[in-house]
């Protein structure tokens, strides 16, 4: 297998980092972050925060305009994201007392993130 391009390296890092600026935005909005880049064999959740009862799904697009990052959240991302929480709640202890809400952060070069509260 061949090395991944410099290009997608640079992707991978990008990405990893604008979760990391997410994270820390959502923390100081008072969530308390519960996970990270949590990976099911139905597709991977960038950021699992809770606020009092609420589990907030929250996938991360790091991009240019706040367009370019809610065009990339698809159908099918938003398909994915549905199956992996439904995971993440039925493993959680008391899993009816959480609402749950799916939330997309565009985080943007030197600018503050753009939050989309329940965007699908």
């Amino acid at each position: 297998m061949t090395a991944p391009s410099r290009d997608r390296r640079r992707a991978f890092f990008r990405g990893h980092v604008a979760e990391h600026i997410a994270a820390f935005y959502l923390i100081a909005k008072g969530y308390r972050i519960m996970a990270m880049r949590y990976k099911t064999r139905s597709g991977e959740i960038d950021i699992i925060a809770r606020k009092k009862d609420l589990a907030v799904f929250i996938e991360v697009k790091a991009r240019a305009s706040i367009e370019d990052g809610l065009n990339a959240v698809t159908a099918e991302t938003q398909e994915r994201i549905r199956r992996a929480s439904d995971i993440w709640i039925s493993r959680r202890p008391h899993p009816v007392d959480l609402g749950m809400r799916y939330d997309v952060l565009v985080v943007r070069p030197w600018r503050w993130p753009a939050h989309f509260i329940s965007y699908f």
